[in-house]
């Protein structure tokens, strides 16, 4: 019999599950309810008021092994169900108490008759004390500081909420995070505010609990009195005996659970939201540091040597916190090989000389990333380092949204760079870097916060908004004020992923555009025959695809570029005039991006003689670009700056909308110093959509 296996039935799962979890709440409803009605026996009472104590000492380590509050969120409900479960069993034992009260302090039950009789020693006046106290520290200390804690931290968590909003837009933005992640974290936002406005009601629960007791202790002992003497003719000295410790009994059965939820209650809203062990937390916090250890040492141990004062216990406690300190320092003073120290090591390793060669003519890197040596932690993963990862996001993305695949990133370690710097690369050139605090968090501002911060005044590297280097701890604050929070990885990741869109064309290589067009062979092999090389050059098909990139436009739809270029190239083999001819097949995607779903696109628009002024500029170039006299083409720029700052200020895009021969000339012009300026051509405009022009430029 020992080898037979007992097959698993499905529908007894099934039953085992409900019973377990589906029917617990409902059982307890339909037991508080039956408490309040029926009349319990006394052994009955024991079995509830022993569940009772084990279900709010099971609540209690909950919250305290929990890793973060939001874990335990089924806390608020667990509360008002042990609430209620505890108040019906006060009416249950109310009921025994005043009926079969006068038969001694036995007639509700030994969990009663042991809290009336042995805790207090027999003594009613002594519980009377006893209850008080229990009473005042669960109300006056606990039950207070817990509500008001849940009432603040339910109010700053829902003014957070827009900041920590905005900070999960911002990684999914930059690509440091999926569309599953963002939703998961919004879900954890929302799930927060719940659990905290949850718990600021659920404070008034506990509170309530506190005042009933108090209340139903001196019912039941006037109750007790009058029934005693007036209808079973006691003694008043037996009456009040009994009557008195059959409700302190009961008094104190309920209020032991009570300070347990309450204590449990105030553990969970005043953690902190991360997650992270409570019992780790308070040793690493609480005795990291040797100094407190040996000055409080110091302190009872002179109390120790005070004639008259208990001498033992006093210097043996002085010993213990002398002897912990002792361990402390050495654990800290442990030898540390710091990170410069560890690069220098690397680099007096150095191996025999050998012969050159041509393998030690190093390219150099396609995208590089250079860090000071303070930074090293963020890309070692040993070390906890997220922005590995946050590259890896930013790459996939970029890779998505332009249509090819971005290049990997070389990171390495520069020691001519300050220790808090980093520079990004493109081509071994650097085309941005800045100085960062790997121990703070970046609070920017996004336009609109409601107060200042505490911390080094800084900036945004990838868009120059005004930011504030923070401590982690205001991270909450901060968001709360409307402040944008992200950490040291998202800033370098944004930055990063800003500077690759912005030279996106400098990344595609004749390499990539083969890869593409090799991609496009396995669905239409026809198409990529018969355009390279018998139609267009590589090269020329690498120089559309870049002018694409270089304005913006993505290349995902690698298929229409392919026809439009095929359609066209018989006529000319011109990059530029082959560009327009594709962004007019983009058409409907270019003006997708700009103005979404909308109907109307509102425009600007050139003087008529102006713009032949222009195109007669761009027909005697020679070389395709246009030549403007010095003049007008500053007033031409101050004229379309104006137009393009009204369109904003009105919540509009800006959009120039010109012919299709000077388009490539004025996108050109505008590209640096109005970035925000989208120039459209007539023919790119769908048919679906209508103009609306809303301001024209002259001369």
């Amino acid at each position: 019999m020992a080898g037979l296996s007992v097959p698993q039935n499905p529908v007894f799962e099934r039953i085992k599950v409900i019973l377990t979890s589906e029917l617990a709440i409902p059982i307890l409803i339909l037991m508080m309810l039956a408490m309040m009605i029926l009349p319990m026996p006394p052994f009955l009472l024991d079995l509830l008021f022993t569940f009772n104590i084990s279900l709010a000492l099971i609540v209690l380590l909950a919250s305290i092994y929990v890793e973060r509050p939001l874990d335990f969120s089924v806390f608020p409900t667990m509360l008002l169900v042990a609430t209620l479960l505890r108040l019906g069993l006060n009416i249950a034992s109310t009921r025994i108490v005043l009926l079969e009260g006068h038969t001694g302090t036995d007639a509700a039950g030994q969990v009663i008759e042991s809290f009336g009789d042995f805790v207090v020693g027999g003594n009613y006046a002594v519980g009377i004390v006893v209850f008080a106290i229990l009473v005042i520290i669960n109300f006056v200390v606990v039950t207070k500081g817990a509500g008001r804690i849940s009432e603040v931290s339910a109010r700053f968590t829902l003014d957070a909420m827009p900041g920590k909003q905005m900070a999960i837009d911002a990684d999914l933005n930059a690509g440091m995070i999926s569309q599953e992640e963002a939703q998961q974290r919004r879900a954890e936002v929302v799930q927060e505010a719940d659990f905290y406005g949850s718990m600021d009601g659920a404070s008034k629960f506990v509170r309530g609990d506190a005042i009933a007791g108090i209340l139903i202790l001196f019912i039941n002992i006037i109750g007790g009195l009058a029934i005693g003497m007036l209808q079973h003719n006691m003694l008043f000295a037996d009456a009040i005996e009994n009557y008195t410790l059959l409700t302190i009994g009961d008094g104190l059965v309920a209020q032991v659970p009570s300070l347990l939820l309450s204590t449990a209650a105030a553990i969970i809203v005043t953690r902190e939201s991360k997650s992270d062990d409570m019992g780790s937390k308070v040793y690493d916090q609480l005795f990291a540091n040797p100094r407190t250890l040996m000055v409080s040492g110091g302190v009872i141990g002179v109390i120790g040597l005070i004639p008259g004062m208990p001498n033992f216990a006093f210097l043996l406690l002085a010993a213990v916190c002398f002897g912990a300190a002792y361990m402390v320092s050495r654990k800290l003073k442990a030898p540390k090989v710091k990170p410069e120290e560890q690069l220098q090591t690397t680099e007096t390793q150095t191996e025999p000389p050998k012969e050159l060669s041509w393998e030690d003519v190093v390219p150099v890197d396609l995208v590089g990333l250079e860090v000071g040596y303070r930074l090293i932690p963020l890309v070692d993963k040993s070390q906890g380092g997220q922005l590995m990862t946050r590259i890896k996001g930013v790459r996939k993305k970029l890779t998505q949204e332009l249509g090819f695949l971005v290049p990997s990133v070389h990171i390495r370690d520069n020691l001519e760079l300050n220790p808090n710097a980093y520079r990004i690369t493109l081509h071994g050139v650097p085309v941005g870097e800045s100085d960062i605090f790997p121990d703070r968090d970046l609070a920017i501002n996004p336009g609109q916060v409601f107060g200042a911060l505490q911390g080094v005044k800084g900036r945004d590297p990838a868009f120059g908004l005004e930011a504030v280097w923070i401590d982690p701890m205001q991270r909450d604050h901060a968001q709360t004020l409307g402040y944008t929070v992200v950490d040291t990885s998202t800033v370098v990741a944004t930055h990063l992923s800003q500077i690759l869109q912005a030279h996106a064309h400098e990344l595609l290589g004749r390499e990539e555009t083969q890869q593409l067009l090799d991609n496009l062979s396995k669905t239409a092999p026809k198409l990529v025959e018969e355009l390279v090389p018998n139609m267009l050059p590589l090269g020329v098909v690498q120089k559309v695809l870049q002018a694409m990139l270089e304005e913006s436009v993505p290349i995902r739809d690698i298929r229409t570029i392919a026809e439009t270029l095929a359609e066209h190239a018989p006529a000319t083999q011109d990059p530029t005039l082959l560009g327009t001819f594709v962004r007019e097949a983009l058409a409907r995607s270019i003006v997708q991006s700009i103005v979404g779903m909308e109907e109307e696109i509102p425009v600007i628009t050139l003087d008529i003689s102006l713009e032949h002024i222009l195109q007669q500029s761009v027909q005697v170039s020679s070389e395709g670009g246009a030549s403007l006299e010095p003049g007008l083409a500053e007033k031409l720029l101050s004229s379309l700056q104006d137009a393009s700052q009204r369109q904003e200020m009105a919540g509009q895009v800006a959009v120039l909308l010109v012919s299709s021969i000077i388009r490539p000339m004025l996108a050109q012009f505008t590209k640096r110093t109005i970035p925000n300026l989208h120039v459209l051509s007539f023919n790119e405009i769908p048919d679906n959509k209508q103009i609306k022009v809303v301001s024209t430029v002259g001369q």
